[in-house]
């Protein structure tokens, strides 16, 4: 089968690299002169299955009032006669229950665990590399209040046999020794210790390698105009480069999924929420992260990608603008200087955003649509990395005509619009 996909970021190359190894012929087309050079270019560096919840959650309404106001607050709104911005926002409050955070919850867990695995398969298959570490993650609590208020987080980890440990200010110390510096700023905090590290955009261009290597063609700097229908069926893609066509179509667009199947009477509940990163050179590896340390009270993510510490955070909700604020950088250099300030050059950062696609529930969208020839795979929002590889794999048993190893029956955008209209 010809399968042509749109979008060569994560998801659009696990997409290929899967559907080639099961013996499609598969062609990939992206605006960009080479693959992962936007959301999935220098994000936080975290495959994290243990990590992975829903932004909506319970207390989050009021949260979300004194994030605003704090000088290093992890929200961000940028008001705009947007109408999609507010509705998007809406459906977000709508789901901040404990009731739906814990469903939204069970339904991320299960593809995060599977894609994982399948990552590892890949490294053991392949012998891909891309600055990976197998050290957890830590969540880091700097209140007694936060370390008290995971409960909720806790009993879905112990429904879904996710290892973890609670650990006090000494155990934390233990699996991160350059905390021992500032160990007055936290009180403890939560490890889960099968997740990941490593640096996105080197895998993702690694795998593509292996995806070409398979027969992927890339088809770079071809702008991607529409999707043309046929009555039930999708039969071509307008481009730059004049009409595409294929047997089946893939939509991996991330945050432009929702533009581009809208004229298709197809309502995607995605929206951009940018987050920023600083890639620091690391000046100290004694006073360096081991591997990824969540500073809880502002939201980001310091990981250890080779000789380099990522720091990645902030939502602001503003539309799809990539421009740069110095004061979201001062959030990000003050986490990695308050937590780790022998670690890195803060002298020598690169400075960059990108936009999440995100649900405002939480889980992604994947699987069929109405076009019997359309495939989604989009809307992972923070968690592309780590759900990369297990919906790729999905989505090539789903055109492949076999049953997916885990149930996703729950990420169809029929399900979606069912739930918000």
């Amino acid at each position: 089968m010809k399968v042509l996909i749109l979008g060569s970021g994560v998801i659009g190359v696990t997409s290929a690299y899967y559907l080639a190894r099961a013996g499609h012929e598969v062609t990939v087309v992206d605006r960009q002169p080479e693959p992962a050079l936007e959301t999935s270019f220098a994000n936080a560096g975290e495959v994290s299955p243990g990590y992975s919840s829903p932004w909506a959650g319970p207390g989050v309404p009021v949260k979300a009032v004194k994030w605003l106001l704090m000088k290093h607050g992890p929200l961000v709104i940028r008001p705009k006669l947007d109408p999609v911005m507010w509705v998007w926002l809406l459906k977000m409050l709508r789901n901040c229950t404990s009731a739906r955070y814990a469903v939204n919850k069970s339904r991320m867990i299960p593809i995060a665990e599977y894609s994982r695995d399948s990552l590892r398969d890949l490294r053991r298959d392949i012998g891909i590399q891309y600055d990976e570490r197998s050290k957890g993650t830590l969540q880091l609590f700097r209140y007694q209040a936060q370390l008290d208020g995971t409960g909720e987080d806790v009993a879905v980890l112990k429904q879904y046999g996710v290892p973890y440990e609670t650990l006090s200010r000494e155990g934390c110390i233990a699996v991160e020794p350059a905390l021992a510096g500032v160990k007055e700023k936290f009180v403890g905090g939560l490890r889960l210790p099968q997740d990941e590290t490593g640096d996105c955009h080197m895998f993702t261009q690694a795998l593509a390698k292996q995806a070409q290597a398979l027969g992927v063609r890339f088809l770079f700097n071809t702008g991607i105009d529409r999707i043309v229908t046929d009555g039930a069926r999708v039969s071509g893609v307008a481009t730059s480069a004049g009409l595409l066509q294929a047997d089946s179509y893939v939509l991996a667009l991330g945050s432009y999924s929702s533009r581009m199947a809208a004229p298709l009477g197809i309502s995607l509940p995605v929206y951009p929420v940018k987050g920023y990163s600083i890639t620091v050179p690391i000046k100290d590896a004694s006073g360096a992260p081991e591997s990824t340390v969540m500073d809880e009270s502002y939201k980001v993510a310091i990981t250890r990608l080779g000789n380099r510490i990522r720091v990645g955070g902030t939502a602001e909700i503003s539309g799809f603008s990539t421009k740069l604020y110095g004061a979201r950088r001062a959030t990000l250099d003050h986490s990695l200087s308050d937590l780790f300030p022998r670690g890195g050059d803060l002298s020598k950062a690169t400075f960059w955003s990108g936009l999440r696609p995100m649900t405002p529930d939480g889980p992604p969208v994947i699987g069929p649509t109405k076009y019997a020839n359309l495939h989604l795979n989009t809307g992972h929002g923070t968690l592309g990395w780590t759900m990369s590889c297990g919906s790729g794999r999905v989505l090539a048993d789903m055109l492949s005509g076999k049953k997916p190893d885990v149930d996703v029956s729950a990420l169809t955008v029929d399900r979606y619009q069912h739930r918000f209209g």
